[in-house]
């Protein structure tokens, strides 16, 4: 019996950790850094450092456009889409709010913070016609969200206040999550919680979390949510970035409370997950600037599958194939 069970369980790790690299290849290389992916018509767009936006073609690299957002060297590590545009915010103030058009790629400012703390750390669209955005808190510590509704874009009033030193993480544009009934947000810093807001009666709630939190470089850096109830957040310290306590994170009841996963066994530090679409959320994947990791067990485990290093995002294309984005490059990788 001792035997039988050894066996099982042999087989049961074998499978866990079954999904393998076959192959990453570069698709675009420039001097940028990366921070938030979207994908539309066969191409990934791409938004980075010197005010870069533009796209390269998934199936024919050579297929490439970039353009100049502003003569300005702004920084974006936002980007979102509907139907007929993208949205992109720089961080640092005076933040402006770029809507390009996808027929023409022309680009213009709709909405602008001039408030000196504006820094928007990710933006979001549940739906064509509702976006949200965060930015770190004013000097009065409340949640700062702007909130894209009817067309326009305007402040959001809200009585969720943040504690000293808890602010959010512009690492991946990932900090933010939505369903059709729910969006998630991640703080980090000295405090580490989820803000939730109920999309029918639009309220607002806070749940702590066991997360690595306390320091200024700690927290949850990135979440997924496959429903209302499931969700995964992953984080650390970039500032010690082998450290890896309390730095995977799962939720069961839509983030109300949040179970420690593989704390002491994983690749730590980790800026981008994503939940492989179709997989009810059991398969999983995760990147940080010294790491690809995969789960196929919800969260609980982890395997180091590529030591690649210098990606902050990644975005899956179909179910065995992830775009990674970071340091100077756009890279596709082919699962097997």
């Amino acid at each position: 019996m001792k035997k039988i069970f050894s066996i099982l369980f042999l087989c049961v790790g074998i499978c866990a950790f079954s999904q393998q690299v076959e192959s990453i290849e570069n698709i675009f290389n420039d001097k940028i850094s990366i921070r938030a992916l979207e994908l539309y018509d066969n191409k990934v767009w791409y938004s980075g450092t010197d005010s870069k936006f533009g796209f390269v073609d998934v199936k024919d690299p050579k297929n490439q456009k970039q353009i100049r957002l502003s003569e300005d060297k702004l920084q974006f590590r936002t980007l979102a889409q509907d139907q007929h545009s993208f949205y992109a915010i720089n961080i640092e103030s005076p933040a402006h709010f770029f809507r390009i058009d996808k027929k023409d790629l022309k680009a213009q400012v709709v909405f602008t913070d001039t408030t000196k703390t504006a820094f928007y750390d990710a933006l979001h669209f549940v739906n064509d016609k509702l976006a949200y955005t965060f930015s770190d808190a004013d000097k009065d510590h409340a949640l700062k969200l702007a909130v894209y509704k009817e067309g326009k874009w305007s402040m959001l009033k809200n009585t969720i206040i943040l504690n000293e030193g808890e602010a959010a993480f512009a690492a991946s544009n990932t900090n933010i999550s939505s369903t059709k009934n729910f969006v998630w947000m991640a703080t980090g810093g000295k405090a580490s919680r989820i803000i939730r807001l109920n999309l029918k009666n639009e309220k607002f709630e806070v749940f702590n979390t066991p997360f690595i939190q306390g320091e200024s470089s700690q927290g949850m850096y990135s979440i997924d949510f496959n429903d209302d109830r499931f969700g995964i957040a992953v984080g650390g310290d970039y500032t010690k970035q082998d450290a890896n306590i309390n730095t995977i994170a799962t939720t069961n009841d839509g983030g109300e409370t949040w179970q420690i996963q593989a704390s002491g066994q994983n690749a730590g530090y980790t800026t981008c997950v994503k939940i492989k679409p179709g997989s009810k959320g059991k398969d999983i994947i995760a990147a940080g600037d010294q790491h690809i990791s995969y789960s196929s067990d919800f969260g609980k485990t982890w395997k180091k599958i590529s030591d690649e290093k210098g990606f902050f995002v990644c975005q899956w294309i179909d179910r065995n194939t992830v775009v990674f984005a970071g340091k100077d490059r756009i890279a596709v990788m082919k699962l097997k």
